[in-house]
């Protein structure tokens, strides 16, 4: 997969390192000049110095192959203008933008970029979990399918305990995608059987967060 990370910060430098890892084609655009240095010293030949929000940029870099572009750089509106050039004009299948705002969300949902993350809502979510509370914590929205990934711990007495999965009553159109029990990942079948502590990720339609809620912690 050729992946096009437009910012070469520490969250472009990052994930071009992990994706490299992976053994992805992995170009990086960054402005600054000493950025370029350094992401040019530490991981070779994959950064290219330039402007991403000017298209003949992307049209120097090959943007119209690219199977995602992300840009993560650290300026919302210029991901945006990135984003929706790849798009609009490069016919990029999929775009991943980094916003700092939380309210631009919606406006680049409405605007065609296919997914976004927030650093603020993260560290939110990561807050929500420290505090003792019996709440599903959005974490992803797929705008294509109306789709969310949603975050909830499960606490002693939760009625959902003990019982594969196959027994739950899941709301329509949601399911249980993974279980995290302590550090280890859970991929779940129809016999997998959900303990206290568990962090379930699940996907759902937003419609359907409150019985989702209701089913994990209603007593």
């Amino acid at each position: 997969m050729f992946v096009l990370v437009v910012g070469g910060g520490k969250v472009g430098y990052y994930l071009a390192r992990e994706l490299i890892a992976q053994e992805h084609e992995v170009l990086v655009i960054e402005q600054d000049a000493k950025r370029v240095e350094l992401i040019s010293g530490e991981l070779g030949n994959v950064v290219l110095r330039g402007d991403a929000c000017e298209a003949s940029t992307l049209a120097e870099v090959g943007t119209g192959r690219a199977d995602l572009v992300c840009a993560v750089t650290g300026d919302d509106e210029d991901n945006l203008v990135i984003c929706q050039v790849a798009k609009k004009l490069f016919s990029v299948n999929r775009a991943i933008a980094r916003i700092n705002n939380p309210k631009n969300e919606e406006i680049f949902r409405h605007l065609g970029i296919d997914a976004t993350v927030s650093a603020t809502d993260v560290i939110l979510s990561i807050l929500e979990q420290e505090i003792p509370s019996e709440a599903i914590v959005p974490l992803l929205r797929m705008r294509h399918a109306d789709v969310e990934m949603v975050e909830a711990v499960l606490p002693r007495g939760a009625p959902v305990l003990g019982r594969p999965l196959r027994e739950l009553n899941l709301p329509q159109e949601s399911n249980i995608a993974l279980v995290i029990r302590g550090s280890q990942p859970l991929f779940p079948d129809g016999d997998t059987i959900l303990e206290a502590g568990d962090e379930v990720l699940a996907l759902t339609r937003s419609a359907h967060e409150s019985e989702l809620r209701e089913l994990f912690f209603s007593r």
